[in-house]
Order: structure tokens, then C-alpha cells, then sequence
């Protein structure tokens, strides 16, 4: 009998799920109400839980998190850098080694991104790398000094640093770096939900740890089909900032002054409303809504069984000479299991083909932006301008790591690396 193929990713979904989507099914409102108010609330309290960071001596409470629904990351990391004024004339740093929406936001705006090369080892992006870039650019200079110079020029604006495979990245040198040039920070949390940084510095406070996604102006987290509380779609804005968090909440359902929760449900003035901005249509269902409650209640559960297969693969490789196991460390979330194949043996995509042969799911997290058509053409780059991101795409298979994966299907894709590795 043909074995059963082992897919890349599958959420986890039970009876509660079902539940709480049927619930919302019944009650007759299916867009944003009461399940998505709820959810914020829910959601912004389990990354202000413990271990939250204390005041430092002398110093106030910390502003309250708030958190802000939207109908994916990607327009929350889009609404984010709008409430911080990106605009035409200012440039966005990122990690070349991410999905296309940490950059493509800035192009939303007018404003144009900066790609910032890997720490070499990690898939984070390298702080030394950007200060660099950062230093040239204050100097008037373009980005990379590669064949004359080449990306573009303007003023620096925003960094959006990627917590890669739920792993965070080194918070302290870039929060460092940002103040001394004047950058605003949009975590870009999509994989880390919830990672935990320890020794977290907020400035006014300092704790044993904080979660990712709450050290800049703004982080963001995704709730795609994929991602480690799941909704199918969706995403999720968190702030400590008012101004940006109030600035959020307006913009991202077209301007208007009002909820459409509060103008249906308020008996006195239900129809009237105002458009104060020319906002977008960026809110978040209950329906999903409903779904993501239950599933943000189940995350520590579902982080346990990601970081058991993950110990399992680390297990299995760690003593291999033929691949380097990834980065880890206490807080890490382990959506992902990027296998870094070493050089001299099976190349990447043999190596995956052989993978699909045998049945087991497999991705490459990521190609970097530089190598795409669109930003190759648009700043003259070439592959070899951000050496250690195109080392690690040449080199990188992401395994199958998602929580209802049981032990034989874990050590189907042990068995068959090692088999394809020889």
C-alpha cells in the first residue's frame, strides 16, 4: 500500500474550534463584534502575563499593551509603519531573508526598502550589517558599496526585524542602533507567537523576559493558515504606544470615527458616523475571530509539540556531519525546522526532490528579496550583494514540524534525511 505523503504543514484543529465557528455561525454576526474585541483583550493580556518586565526603581508602570485585529500580517505591518509617517522620500530596512509583505509594505507607502544582509550562522539580520548600511546612508551615500554603490537613497526611517522561525532576534544591538539614528521599530512577529526573549530591557523596565513582538514602536503577528495559533487568515497588532495604537484602530477600517460593532449596537446615534481619514479596509472577522480564541488557549500546548519535534530533529542531526541543525534557544516558538545542508554533499533541490519522492512535505524559507525580478531591477542588485543570505537560501530545507504529527510521521522524515544524505 502507497504510504501516506507527509504534508509541510497542517493546523491543529479540534472540537473547540468547531465549536466556537458554529457558535458565532448561529449568533448572526459574522464580521468584526464582540469574538475580535474579545480576542484583543485575550490576547494582549497573555503577552502582558507572566514573566511581564517590572518598572525600574523610581520609574512609571508601563503603558498597557494594546492589541488590534486585522485581516492578515501583512496590513498590520502596513498600518504599522502609516502610523509612524513612512512615506515617498523615506527608506525601511529589512532583512533580505524574508517573505516579500516586510518589504512590499514599504512600496505601499511610497517609501522604498533597504535589505539588510544575515548575521553569518543565523538567519537573523546581522546588526553590524545594518550600521553599517546606516552609516553610509547618513553620509549620503547609497547602501551597498558593491560595484560603485548601488540600492537607493533617502532618508531612514524604520527597521523591521524578523523573529525568523520563532526565533528572536538580537532586540538589544538593533533597539541600540535604532536610537542613536533616530528609527522606528516594527517587530515583524509572524513566526514568533510566543517566543520569549530573555533579559528583555523596555527602557523604563527590565525582566527576566518579554515576549517578541513587544520591544519596538509596534510588532506583528500572523494567524495564517500555517502559523503557530492559526485562523486560517489574519493577524494581530500589538502596541504600547497610544497615539499609534488609536491611529491603527481608524485606519484600518476605512477612516471612519466608529466601529461597525458600536454603530449597530448603539441604540442612540447607530447610523451616524464620520470618515476622518481615507483609511483601509483592513479588519478582522468574528468568525475567525471565534477560532483564534480558542487557539491562542491551546498555545502553550502546541508549543510543546513543536519544541518535542524539534528536540526529536535535534536529536537525529546535531551529530551529522553532513547538516548544521538551527539556532535555538530558550523563548524560541519553533515554527520552523530550517536543515542547513553543509557544502560537498547533495545540493538543495536535489535534495528536495529526493524529499517529495518519498512523500514528506519540504519548503525553503526563504528566497531573498534581492534575487527577485522586482527588487533586482529596482535597486541593481545581484545575488552575491548580501553574501550570507544567498549562502543560507542555497543551503536551507524546511522540514515538516506542526503539532499533530505523532512520532511515526517524525521519524518518516528523520529516516528519510538520512537516507537521501547517504
Amino acid at each position: 500500500m502507497e504510504t501516506e505523503a507527509i504534508p509541510f504543514a497542517r493546523p491543529s484543529i479540534g472540537k473547540e474550534e468547531e465549536e466556537a465557528v458554529l457558535r458565532v455561525l448561529r449568533s448572526g454576526w459574522l464580521t468584526t463584534g464582540a469574538e475580535a474585541l474579545a480576542f484583543e483583550e485575550e490576547f494582549a493580556a497573555f503577552l502582558e502575563g507572566p514573566p511581564l518586565p517590572s518598572p525600574a526603581p523610581g520609574k512609571p508602570p508601563l503603558p498597557p499593551l494594546r492589541a488590534l485585529a486585522v485581516n492578515s500580517a501583512t496590513s498590520g505591518l502596513h498600518l504599522a509603519l502609516e502610523a509612524l509617517g513612512v512615506g515617498p522620500g523615506d527608506l525601511v530596512l529589512v532583512p533580505s531573508y524574508t517573505f516579500t509583505s516586510t518589504a512590499e509594505v514599504a512600496r505601499y507607502l511610497g517609501a522604498e526598502a533597504v535589505f539588510v544582509d544575515l548575521r553569518p550562522g543565523t538567519f537573523h539580520l546581522d546588526p553590524g550589517a545594518l550600521e553599517r548600511i546606516l552609516a553610509r546612508l547618513s553620509k549620503g551615500l547609497p547602501p551597498y558599496p558593491q560595484r560603485g554603490g548601488c540600492g537607493p537613497r533617502g532618508r531612514p526611517r524604520a527597521l523591521i526585524p524578523v523573529h525568523y522561525g520563532g526565533l528572536p532576534c538580537d532586540m538589544g544591538a538593533l533597539r541600540d542602533i535604532c536610537r542613536r539614528y533616530d528609527l522606528g521599530i516594527v517587530e515583524d512577529a509572524a513566526h514568533s507567537f510566543p517566543s520569549l526573549i530573555p533579559g528583555a530591557d523596555l527602557g523604563d523596565a527590565a525582566g527576566p523576559a518579554a515576549y517578541a513582538g513587544t520591544l519596538g514602536d509596534a510588532g506583528v503577528f500572523s494567524f495564517y493558515a500555517t502559523k503557530p495559533i492559526a485562523t486560517g487568515e489574519g493577524g494581530m497588532v500589538v502596541t504600547r504606544n497610544q497615539a499609534l495604537a488609536d491611529r491603527i484602530a481608524v485606519m484600518r477600517s476605512h477612516g471612519i470615527d466608529r466601529t461597525v460593532w458600536n454603530r449597530y449596537t448603539d441604540r442612540g446615534a447607530s447610523w451616524y458616523y464620520e470618515v476622518i481619514e481615507a483609511g483601509f479596509k483592513d479588519n478582522f472577522p468574528d468568525l475567525l475571530a471565534a477560532l483564534g480564541r480558542v487557539q491562542l488557549k491551546r498555545a502553550p500546548v502546541l508549543l510543546e509539540r513543536r519544541c518535542a519535534i524539534a528536540r526529536r530533529y535535534d536529536e537525529a542531526f546535531g551529530e551529522e556531519r553532513r547538516f548544521l541543525i538551527p539556532p535555538t534557544g530558550g523563548g524560541d516558538a519553533r515554527h520552523l525546522y530550517p536543515l542547513r545542508l553543509r557544502e560537498g554533499g547533495l545540493k538543495r533541490d536535489e535534495f528536495i526532490r529526493e524529499l517529495q519522492k518519498r512523500g514528506i512535505g519540504v519548503s525553503v524559507h526563504f528566497i531573498p528579496l534581492h534575487l527577485m525580478p522586482y527588487y533586482k531591477k529596482r535597486y541593481a542588485l545581484e545575488p552575491e550583494d548580501l553574501p550570507e543570505s544567498l549562502r543560507a537560501f542555497e543551503q536551507v530545507i524546511s522540514l515538516p514540524i506542526w503539532p499533530d504529527m505523532g512520532e511515526d510521521r517524525v521519524e518518516r522524515v528523520i529516516q528519510a534525511v538520512k537516507a537521501i544524505a547517504g
